[in-house]
């Protein structure tokens, strides 16, 4: 068994959930139901055995920054 990560962030209604480990997205309308969702691409994504497997767990922090405009969502 392989653990994987999720980040979640809230787009409206919707909880988007993102797995850095594989790029792959999911939403939901609850944290739980973006989570299960997440996890069900996931296992898809590596039932294709030609996918690259992740190597190792992404390392997570966070920082801030002073003054500017208000922040808005960055996709990368």
């Amino acid at each position: 068994m392989t653990r994987f990560s999720a980040v979640l962030r809230k787009e409206g209604r919707w909880y988007v959930s993102w797995c850095p480990e594989v790029d792959i997205a999911s939403q939901g309308k609850t944290v739980e139901e973006a989570v299960k969702n997440l996890k069900e691409a996931v296992e898809l994504y590596l039932e294709d055995e030609r996918g690259p497997r992740p190597s190792a767990a992404p390392l997570v922090t966070t920082f801030e920054v002073s003054g500017g405009k208000t922040p808005r969502s960055v996709r990368a």
